[in-house]
């Protein structure tokens, strides 16, 4: 069987389309082929600047003969639908057959598919490949139709076995497949031919290309960490540049350049992120102090001088972009932090959210609010948040945004602010995503949440709530980052109060009455000492005897349903948070209905130590225990219109096992409730377990709804205790099984 390849040659492709263009070429040609009936053994695609290449090895020398039965009309049916279904079979009358049917004589069509020769079906599944291909973006260019990322100059199909290599017939727009190709640019630049994919890549590298992706990126990363070793230097690592490098040459040729003295000065992050993104420059670090001294850039070819040319050409483009972020740099440190941070008043957050300075003054006002309960100083805590947002009106962070929060903590540690308070500037932000580092230090916590908490109400309060994949404005990634702020830092806080404020404190930003503007503060400081939204509420609007402004009113009613679905949203991502770490959601929905469910780190304990216990036999069957005392109780409350809820008397206990279960829950509950006034979740269902072995040998001897109606009653009353104490942990309701 021959072995296909196929070269797509054309001006540079951008790096960022590459490794895509390569798969969807691999993708489009093999499912193409298959669906035609050509079926090969295997198929690997390559990609440089300049070509998409595919190798499918063992393709079929033709497709197979298809034949196919279709069934077609009754004999006596209509002859527009018998020549209906003729056009259809692509067969004329005298093809049918006639066969017997249940509902008479019906017609058959036998077609034949012969199969066509692997150039035939190549040539046709290439062409609708290349004018379909899915570019992100693409071009035409001269008098033809074609598009393509770049001009198409040549493609080169070829058909090889051991009698050697035939092109495969096709012609689109005037280019014409053929057997050849080029090889570098300027290094080797002449057309050659080919006879196999092993010919194609053995002269590509004579032609001074290599083929595969992974070895000129590999190739770049061991020169460029050889050369920076033998300096006693080493290369900051950076995956996403060496890729995007590695698709910008064909021959990559690995340099290694001085950075002048002058800029010594800049934070090591300046350095990285303006030759990263103006150069496509690898740092050279010193590990000694940490400083970046020199950089490594690959050019694309080998020269007489070994680089000294292009090196001295890049030296002097580097030194301009670091004198000016080096202006960028000096003139942002001659400006006071409180002029950066006035400046935020003239920067719009968001049309209905306000500035970012009005912003900057609720967090600060949250963050102090918080800080107690992550064991900060509330004055250092509103200090951070005050200035936290201060370097995005800086000219670093207006040319490298990526940089925000790093240069707050320079400009912050450069205005002799307290340290805590210039790592909250970097760290505020954090964590941005799964993998991301939890900050740690208690005042950048307090103002982690704070931001958070107050992006989150502020998009609820305007209702710009995430719906389906759309979430512009990241909001699930901040309710993550609440979740994981919380739980990786053990804090125990009360979201929903927190939740309450800052949606009173979006309500105050809003409002244009001042006597309405008024009242919401006391009602700020009502939930400050209550911690409640609704006794707040109440215990101001009480002094006005029905009289309050009606937008006032219209917020006591509206905050309620937007902090609970709020709320609701926190939940549904904890249960995605807790899914990779092994906890079903129903768990998670047994101690969702417990008090205080707006704890996450107590509702996470809870969920932990429940769904261990659901693992173990002991759960497993005191689970089963528990439902079917339940749904005895259930269904027999409902038929008896009461409440069997309390009365339970061991004195009413006529087997030895009833009197067991007695004791047993007598016990429980002795153990079971300091054990969860004190949080130990793992203590109280160990206690509960213990239950499996009397409830289990009370059904086994029992039987519930005896005719002696007082037994009955105490018999029904003691299942409710079984209930009672078995949901005093969770509301084992919600366990699925």
């Amino acid at each position: 069987m021959p072995d296909l390849l196929i070269e797509l040659f054309s001006e540079e492709i951008p790096a960022r389309m590459q490794a895509r263009a390569a798969a969807d070429l691999k993708r489009l040609v093999t499912d193409g082929l298959v669906d035609a009936g050509l079926t090969y053994a295997s198929a690997g695609a390559f990609s440089t600047p300049r070509r998409l290449a595919l190798s499918v090895e063992g393709v079929l020398t033709e497709s197979p003969t298809i034949r196919e039965e279709r069934k077609g009309p009754r004999v006596d049916a209509p002859d527009k639908a018998i020549e209906g279904f003729l056009r259809g079979a692509g067969v004329s009358r005298d093809d049918l057959e006639v066969r017997d049917d249940k509902k008479g004589q019906v017609y058959f069509a036998i077609i034949e598919k012969p199969g066509r020769p692997a150039a035939e079906i190549i040539a046709h599944v290439l062409e609708t490949t290349i004018r379909n291909f899915p570019w992100p973006k693409s071009m035409r260019w001269g008098a033809g139709s074609l598009r393509w990322v770049r001009p198409l100059h040549s493609i080169l199909c070829i058909l090889s076995d051991e009698a050697g290599a035939t092109v495969v017939p096709l012609d689109i727009d005037g280019i014409t497949a053929g057997d050849s190709t080029k090889g570098h640019r300027f290094m080797a630049p002449a057309r050659f031919s080919v006879a196999s994919f092993d010919d194609y890549s053995t002269k590509l590298a004579k032609a001074h290309v290599v083929l595969n992706p992974q070895e000129r990126a590999d190739h770049i990363w061991n020169d460029a960490t050889n050369q920076a070793f033998a300096q006693g230097l080493e290369v900051v690592e950076d995956k996403g540049l060496l890729n995007e490098v590695a698709g910008l040459v064909e021959w990559p040729v690995v340099l290694t350049g001085d950075i002048a003295e002058d800029f010594m000065g800049l934070p090591p992050e300046v350095l990285q992120t303006s030759m990263r993104e103006h150069q496509k420059f690898f740092s050279v670090r010193n590990p000694k102090t940490d400083r970046i001294e020199k950089f490594v850039t690959v050019a694309n070819r080998e020269t007489t001088d070994h680089g000294k040319t292009i090196l001295a050409g890049n030296q002097k483009v580097l030194f301009a972009r670091l004198s000016d972020a080096k202006f960028f740099w000096e003139n942002d440190l001659r400006t006071p932090l409180s002029d950066m941070t006035a400046k935020l008043a003239n920067v719009t957050f968001h049309n209905k959210l306000g500035t970012q300075a009005e912003r900057v003054k609720r967090i600060a006002a949250l963050a102090e609010e918080i800080a107690p309960m992550v064991g900060a100083d509330p004055a250092l805590a509103k200090q951070a948040a005050e200035v936290c947002k201060a370097d995005l009106s800086s000219e670093m962070v207006y040319e490298f945004p990526e940089l925000q929060g790093l240069m707050g903590r320079y400009y912050a540690q450069a205005a002799n602010l307290p340290q805590e308070v210039a790592n909250a500037c970097e760290a505020h932000y954090s964590p941005l995503g799964p993998s991301d580092d939890v900050p740690g230090e208690p005042v950048s916590v307090a103002v982690a949440l704070a931001d958070k908490i107050d992006t989150l109400t502020g998009f609820w309060a305007i209702d710009e709530k995430p719906t389906g994949s759309k979430d512009p404005f990241a909001l699930r990634r901040a309710a993550l980052g609440v979740i994981r702020l919380v739980l990786e830092n053990n804090v125990r806080i009360s979201i929903d109060r927190f939740v309450d404020t800052q949606l009173l404190r979006h309500e105050i930003a809003a409002s244009n009455n001042d006597i309405s503007m008024t009242l919401l503060q006391e009602m700020l400081h009502e939930i400050a000492e209550h911690g409640v939204f609704g006794a707040a509420a109440h215990a101001v609007l009480d002094r006005f005897d029905g009289d309050a402004p009606e937008d006032v009113t219209k917020v006591k009613d509206q905050v309620p349903d937007v902090s609970a679905d709020l709320l609701s949203f926190f939940h549904d991502r904890l249960k995605v948070y807790l899914k990779d770490k092994g906890i079903t959601h129903d768990v998670i929905d047994a101690c969702l209905a417990m008090p205080n469910n707006d704890d996450l780190t107590l509702l996470v304990k809870r969920a932990e130590a429940l769904q261990a216990f659901l693992n173990t036999d002991d759960g497993e069957n005191l689970l089963q225990g528990y439902k079917r005392a339940s749904n005895i109780l259930s269904a027999e409350e409902k038929k008896d219109g009461v409440e069997y809820s309390y009365g339970a008397d061991i004195k009413f206990a006529e087997t030895n096992e009833e009197r067991a279960l007695f004791k047993a829950l007598d016990a429980a509950e002795t153990a079971i409730t300091p054990a969860l006034e004190q949080e130990d979740f793992a203590t109280a269902m160990s206690e509960m377990a213990k239950l499996r072995s009397p409830i289990d040998a009370f059904f086994e001897a029992v039987q519930v709804n005896t005719d002696n109606a007082t037994i009955r009653r105490n018999r029904l009353n003691l299942l409710s205790q079984i209930r009672k104490i078995c949901t005093s942990v969770a509301d084992l309701s919600k366990i699925e099984g």
